[in-house]
């Protein structure tokens, strides 16, 4: 069974004859990668070599800057092959700039068209101005978007940057894991969290807008992209939540949100997208079944410290997917912590539709020899959910 093949078996509660999917929810923390580097990870793997820049506008937008050297990194710790790549709507479309400078701070316009405060005897920065704080900013985004699409999201472009994973995702030497920006994400990114929260009441038809522009935008250029590749896994990046429950409230959602997956999900899956999930920290439980109705198949990273647990959610929604769910503090702890996490979520793993993983990035407080022991546990329990039990 390939790699391709061996996460849609897992994924798809189908019966198992052979292991499940071993993956690695996220790569790791540049903090976290610099610890394990100075315990016997080949340096090779240092946060230089795993988190290139983008080059270019055209890297910003076709994202895979981290395909190869991510996948070099997990392979070499035992994990499945995955090759991971984005998507990005071009709204980092500016050109950093400084616009003021002292002996102890610099103003700058960000690639995201932010204008930070950067302070140069701390680690403070301060937001000074956001992309868009109203309708004449988003117009005026909007158009410089397009442009920057027309120039730098050509077809030609586009089969360069995603057409060298076309033989070895058919040969099934690994999966494709591919990132989009969500709906509820975007105009945060543009507006920041709290700016975005009165704009629900104050300037609806701009952030219906915004919405609107993006699924015109992936429906246009990802029936180019997925025309030459089909993930396994599709991920749109949303941060609603935090550990008191969501951020908006379930008629919030459907209107801003869910009304937009709608337009989408059906698109993606005549594409040839195989499982739509949603990345949302903190405690979402609230909104499941908003998020089921809307037409979503599972959720990652399931974050264990904000209250989502995966064995009571599975009890209540059968047929929801998961990615994570294993509590990243128990690698801090050791391997009797480790080996209590794996027995806790074991009954998940054995009804299958679920790749576990860490409820996020593993901390620098976890040690490599820890974090090598969670691997070669996470690989036994993966063999055991293969057996007819």
């Amino acid at each position: 069974m390939n790699h391709s093949e061996r996460i849609l078996m897992t994924l798809g509660f189908e019966k198992r004859t052979e292991r499940g999917a071993v993956l690695e929810t996220f790569f790791p923390w540049d903090k976290t990668i610099n610890r394990w580097c100075e315990e016997g990870l080949p340096k090779e793997y240092s946060p230089s070599r795993l988190y290139p820049p983008a080059d270019g506008y055209m890297g910003r937008y076709l994202s895979d800057q981290m395909s190869d050297p991510v996948y070099a990194y997990e392979r070499y710790l035992g994990f499945d092959g995955v090759k991971r790549m984005a998507f990005r709507i071009p709204f980092s479309c500016f050109d950093e700039t400084v616009m003021e400078e002292t002996d102890t701070y610099i103003v700058r316009l960000d690639t995201d068209g932010w204008v930070r405060k950067y302070h140069r005897n701390s680690n403070l920065v301060e937001e000074v101005k956001a992309p868009v704080t109203g309708e004449e900013d988003w117009n005026a985004l909007k158009e410089k978007v397009r442009e920057h699409l027309a120039l730098y999201c050509t077809d030609e472009n586009i089969r360069k940057v995603y057409g060298r994973y076309v033989a070895g995702h058919e040969a099934g030497d690994y999966s494709i894991r591919f990132r989009l920006t969500g709906f509820f994400w975007l105009s945060r990114m543009l507006m920041g969290i709290e700016e975005q929260m009165y704009a629900f009441y104050d300037m609806p038809e701009v952030l219906h807008d915004m919405n609107q522009f993006a699924v015109d935008t992936y429906k246009e250029y990802l029936d180019k992209v997925f025309d030459i590749i089909q993930p396994e896994v599709l991920l749109l990046e949303e941060d609603l939540s935090g550990c008191n429950g969501p951020m908006i409230s379930p008629d919030i959602f459907n209107e801003f949100v869910g009304d937009y997956y709608r337009q989408l999900f059906p698109f993606l899956k005549e594409k040839g997208v195989k499982n739509v999930f949603i990345d949302t920290d903190g405690d979402f439980n609230r909104l499941i079944p908003d998020f089921i109705e809307a037409g979503v198949d599972g959720f990652l990273p399931m974050d264990v410290n904000a209250g989502m647990d995966i064995v009571q959610v599975r009890q209540l929604y059968p047929g929801l997917k998961f990615i994570g769910g294993f509590n990243k503090l128990t690698i801090e702890e050791g391997k009797e912590a480790i080996d209590r996490e794996f027995e806790r979520i074991l009954p998940v793993i054995r009804s299958g539709g679920y790749v576990p993983g860490c409820d996020h990035q593993a901390t620098p407080d976890s040690s490599f020899d820890n974090y090598r022991y969670y691997i070669k546990r996470l690989k036994e329990v993966m063999e055991e959910a293969g057996r007819d039990i």
